[in-house]
């Protein structure tokens, strides 16, 4: 396997996980059993059924009264718990019992997996800050000036925000076509954790906030990327405002770093095969069929539209605007995007992704060391077009029909300045969600609905998101150097 290319043994890994996983889920994912010893002080005696859509918790305290608890993600009952960590916050004793003795064979190996590919997460997560710092501080020193990083700035958002603007368009198109919340049986509505109401302003606000960190070391110990991009860039600057000898050590300094850390993220760029087979089998381990049948025609709504823009709008920009051929640009970048598929986090991706697009995909370190940190933290395509596509969902549940259009350009203008503020980490856009959710006069509970299905439809709007920040190298390393 070690022969193979890269982008091979990753989808290997991504073929086995997946088999794996839906093995465990066919075969394991059911346990029947009652219990009488080791439990929690209090209890006699516990009778648990587990399945991949539903648990069933019965014990009986020293007064001889049954206590009944259920967790369901799809329920409509509001008694009902939506995942075993929220149970644990009101009866902690029935999630130890749980735990204890329970878990079906498929969700206990999910769990195991999701450890094992936790830690290739915390390896890429390890270096991404130093690489980061060091290879923006590279490409900054090496524009030369404060003219060419303005102007490399200037060009990056132009690109961000035309590409956020187009996915969330797609997004409407597809959701007004498919109508998936008029079509087929109301989906019930689960029970959802609140969130406090924050404006769009406030979120916005924040995000300034951040780019003046009030500790940069601070920032690096969080991490608050966009606290460190803003630093590294003014410091950068700074450097090259001192000139001489300061800036020339000072630029020796970081492609020493530079080097040590791209030595170390190609080591453990090694592992991300047996990284992606754990993280995918967790995945089809946990997750059941059930919610797929209920939120059929949503899950289909957003795979279109988040296809549309990844393979026919990203293409076409890559093809007439960066002149680079679509198809030999996602081959090379390829191991990033299946490993964004597999983890759901942008920023955990990133150093896999930097090494793709400069290594394999011969994009140079000035530009893909300054768009890739920046993409990463504002950038976010599937997200913004994810968020759109839910919400006029939600919407057609709710009232039974479509928003008018002056509601759904709310909506557009809203989940683009929404995804700005949403982070690279997996689930980062359902807080977002809320404001958006706010903006147009829909209760914030029904975010419930699509909980069920979020973190496999998490996985392909990631990809989406890395995908677009990976264009957008080509792209602003074109017109660089037109």
């Amino acid at each position: 396997m070690h022969r193979l290319a890269l982008h091979w043994q990753i989808l290997i890994g991504m073929v086995a996980g997946t088999l794996l996983g839906v093995f465990l889920n066919l075969f394991a994912s059911t346990r029947d059993v009652n219990v009488t010893t080791d439990l929690p002080p209090g209890i006699t005696s516990a009778a648990i059924n587990d399945t991949s859509d539903r648990t069933t918790i019965k014990y009986i305290g020293d007064e001889g009264d049954p206590v009944i608890r259920t967790v369901d993600p799809l329920s409509r009952d509001e008694t009902t718990f939506r995942t075993i960590d929220e149970l644990a916050k009101t009866d902690a004793a029935a999630a130890k019992i749980y735990y204890q003795h329970g878990q079906s064979t498929a969700k206990r190996w999910g769990g195991w997996f999701k450890k094992i590919g936790g830690l290739f997460l915390r390896m890429l997560q390890m270096v991404a800050v130093p690489l980061i710092i060091t290879s923006l501080l590279t490409g900054i020193l090496g524009l030369g000036g404060a003219n060419g990083v303005g102007r490399m700035f200037r060009r990056t958002l132009l690109y961000y925000v035309c590409t956020s603007m187009l996915a969330i368009i797609t997004g409407l198109l597809v959701v007004n076509i498919i109508r998936p919340g008029l079509a087929g049986d109301a989906v019930p509505v689960a029970p959802t954790e609140a969130h406090e109401a924050t404006s769009l302003g406030e979120i916005l606000f924040q995000q300034l906030e951040a780019m003046i960190p009030s500790n940069p070391l601070g920032a690096l110990t969080e991490p608050n990327f966009l606290s460190i991009i803003a630093f590294t860039i003014a410091f950068g600057l700074f450097t090259l405002s001192v000139g001489g000898e300061t800036s020339r050590r000072i630029e020796a300094a970081a492609k020493a770093g530079f080097e040590v850390m791209m030595a170390m993220t190609t080591a453990i760029i090694k592992l991300a095969p047996i990284g992606v087979l754990f993280l995918i089998a967790y995945v089809t381990a946990t997750q059941g069929p059930g919610v797929f049948k209920s939120l059929g025609w949503y899950v289909l709504a957003v795979t279109i539209a988040l296809a549309i823009h990844a393979c026919i709008t990203l293409p076409l920009i890559l093809k007439f605007v960066a002149k680079r051929s679509p198809i030999q640009y996602a081959k090379a970048m390829s191991p990033a995007l299946l490993t964004a598929f597999s983890s759901a986090s942008s920023n955990g991706t990133l150093p896999l992704t930097m090494s793709s697009v400069e290594n394999r995909a011969g994009v140079s370190n000035k530009t893909g060391s300054f768009v890739l940190p920046l993409g990463a933290t504002i950038n976010m395509d599937g997200t913004a077009l994810y968020e759109a596509v839910a919400v006029l969902f939600i919407a057609q549940l709710h009232f039974g029909h479509n928003l008018p259009l002056t509601q759904q350009i709310i909506v557009a203008m809203t989940a683009l300045l929404a995804s700005v503020g949403a982070a690279g980490i997996p689930h980062a856009g359902l807080v977002m969600m809320v404001i958006i959710l706010h903006a147009v006069g829909l209760p914030v509970e029904m975010q419930g609905i699509i909980l069920a299905v979020d973190r496999v439809l998490d996985m392909a709007r990631t990809s989406v998101n890395v995908w677009s920040d990976s264009c957008g190298c080509a792209v602003v390393e074109r017109l660089e150097n037109a």
